[in-house]
């Protein structure tokens, strides 16, 4: 017999249910309980007291692969449906109070993770009721969740000119010209950009945000842009830079100890830096939460400070 709701309730936590959809996402004990803080038997408990509340297997193991069953799929789409409306509770409440609470969901590109940290100390400093989820990507897949509305808001360098975007720019970003301190360019007192691009230039793969802003000072220069080595993040480039393997274009917050420290230099190319804006953005048809409301009005009204700190870190 099935079970009365009364039973049901008074047998099923909150708990065995958070863990139930973190191994639900993850099809995994183990990494469900690296992202809870628990262990893989503690975790295996928890689902054991899920499926004895609800008299039915949740998951199953065919040969050494986990799946759902279909009482499994049922109760995933439940239990999302119960922490979504918990989350419009904490919202709903903190508003009656005049706090802004809920969710944040931030997405950054992978040369904004040097900026955002400092960017979120003062928001959540003011709005601690709000939960801030950042996420770390390469453009493309930046792109990818903007085209489908994944997230609240993201922080890009170039922003995409054919989508109907809100646009906030909130701060410089310098992508400046550097090697190893015994190139022999190093001593150079002014280097032509043709002169530095012949060099053997390590780039980043094409598409992300630090070669494109290459790419377009090119393009405006009418200089040819040859790469020796391909790299798919600033800090593989950083080093082999260091390593001696060649030359290369990073944003300038990516480097502040190492040139501190004299393991790289900046080379005095002409027309370097080359500067863009960092951007908040998110899409004009968007209806935004109080959260992202709030996090928008915290940039928009230190936009003087959050400059300040960056030319403070940067010097």
């Amino acid at each position: 017999m099935p079970h009365t709701l009364h039973q049901l309730t008074s047998r099923l936590t909150f708990r065995q249910l958070q863990v139930f959809l973190m191994v639900h996402q993850y099809r995994s004990y183990s990494r469900a309980g690296e992202q809870l803080g628990l262990t893989q038997p503690a975790v295996s408990s928890q689902i054991r007291q899920l499926e004895s509340a609800l008299d039915m297997p949740v998951f199953e193991y065919v040969g050494r692969k986990l799946y759902c069953t279909a009482a499994g799929e049922r109760l995933a789409d439940t239990a999302a449906a119960i922490f979504e409306s918990l989350k419009n509770l904490q919202t709903d409440l903190a508003a009656q109070q005049g706090r802004v609470a809920g969710e944040l969901k931030l997405v950054a590109v992978n040369t904004a993770q040097y900026v955002v940290p400092y960017l979120l100390k003062g928001f959540v400093e003011a709005h601690p009721d709000v939960t801030v989820n950042l996420r770390v990507v390469n453009r493309a897949e930046a792109l990818r969740r903007l085209d489908d509305n994944e997230d609240h808001l993201m922080i890009l360098g170039i922003v995409p000119e054919d989508k109907p975007l809100n646009v906030l720019p909130f701060l410089d970003n310098e992508f400046i010209a550097v090697a190893a301190p015994d190139h022999p360019l190093a001593a150079a007192e002014t280097i032509r950009a043709s002169t530095f691009l012949g060099e053997k230039l390590l780039l980043r793969e094409s598409g992300s945000g630090s070669r494109l802003t290459l790419e377009l000072f090119c393009q405006q220069h009418r200089v040819a842009l040859r790469s020796s080595m391909e790299l798919g993040a600033n800090d593989a480039i950083k080093h082999a830079v260091m390593a001696g393997l060649g030359v290369a274009v990073l944003p300038r917050l990516s480097l502040r100890s190492e040139l501190q420290l004299g393991q790289l230099v900046e080379l005095p190319v002409e027309g370097f830096p080359l500067r863009r804006s960092w951007c908040v953005v998110y899409p004009k048809s968007k209806y935004p939460t109080p959260a992202m409301s709030a996090f928008v009005d915290y940039v928009q009204q230190n936009l003087k400070d959050i400059a300040g700190r960056f030319q403070a870190l940067q010097g």
